[in-house]
């Protein structure tokens, strides 16, 4: 029951982590910007749908039908607005990932310090759908569950959306041959504005599910940036069901690490795993090579 109640676990929090991560991969792959704030914007989202349920009682649930479609929008218009004079400048696409790495890096500190002004510092937390399930003779929350389900769900629906629609497609092509996407009638800037929306509304995603059963406050973001970060390149750049299995295995490692082994070494286990895949596979486990 030891070994199972472990797999239960890791299963749980790597599906935490996918749902985090699928967002950034969406970002990083397609519109190739590394968006160092992208933590700040699921604590933004965590923020929103605490202040819904506890003034309002507006269920998480409800709020994501409020918050995504507004978190989509507010990323387009970023993306317009502050990274598309970058894209443009850009002489080549590593110039470009350096560009956003010093942007976001600045937005990262304004949006944590309107969010510490807003909130304050303090740690903040409230609790639904917090209800016991039996998974195997294991007791598992229904929320920690929902966040496994939906980040398997979304991670198959953008699967499907890129290798089954013409706008799929698109995305593909703007992420592998940015230069000679315009050949096929392909808008790379809108293309890569709909990437970069996209991947805001999923950030938003996981931070109203993360919320419902994590503990967070305005100046935890850089965590949650890291993490996902670490997952994409495990899973490969670009690659969601990749990017769904390496969580998954990271969320394993961390919950054998902690059964067996001891709690306190779950983070240096991540890190090794990490730099193992750097070093061997550094397209990525599941990548097919260097983008």
């Amino acid at each position: 029951m030891r070994l199972v109640d472990a797999l239960i676990f890791g299963l749980t929090l790597g599906g935490t982590y996918a749902l985090i991560a699928l967002g950034l991969n969406l970002q990083y792959g397609v519109a190739r910007i590394l968006n160092l704030a992208y933590g700040e914007m699921l604590i933004a989202a965590a923020l929103g749908a605490l202040v819904l349920f506890t003034q309002t009682g507006v269920s998480p649930l409800l709020a994501l039908v409020l918050l995504v479609p507004v978190a989509g929008f507010t990323g387009a218009l970023l993306y317009r607005v502050a990274l598309q004079p970058l894209v443009r400048r850009a002489r080549s696409r590593e110039a470009l990932e350096a560009d956003s790495i010093l942007s976001t890096f600045g937005l990262l500190f304004v949006l944590q310090g309107l969010m510490l002004a807003g909130f304050g510092g303090n740690y903040l937390s409230y609790s639904y759908l917090a209800v016991p399930v039996d998974v195997l003779g294991t007791t598992v929350s229904a929320n920690r569950l929902l966040a496994l389900v939906v980040a398997l769900v979304l991670g198959g629906g953008l699967f499907l959306l890129l290798t089954r629609t013409r706008i799929g497609t698109a995305l593909r092509a703007v992420a592998v041959a940015p230069e000679s996407a315009p050949l096929v009638a392909i808008d790379v800037a809108k293309i890569a504005m709909l990437a970069f929306a996209l991947g805001t509304a999923l950030v938003a995603v996981a931070g109203v599910l993360v919320s419902m059963f994590s503990t967070f406050s305005a100046t935890m973001g850089v965590l949650f940036t890291m993490k996902a970060l670490i997952v994409v390149m495990m899973g490969g750049v670009g690659n969601f069901v990749g990017c769904v299995l390496a969580a998954l295995l990271l969320g394993l490692s961390e919950s054998l690490v902690s059964t067996y082994v001891d709690p306190g070494l779950t983070l240096a286990a991540n890190y090794a795993i990490f730099l193992f895949v750097l070093v061997f596979r550094p397209a990525g486990l599941f990548g097919k090579g260097r983008r």
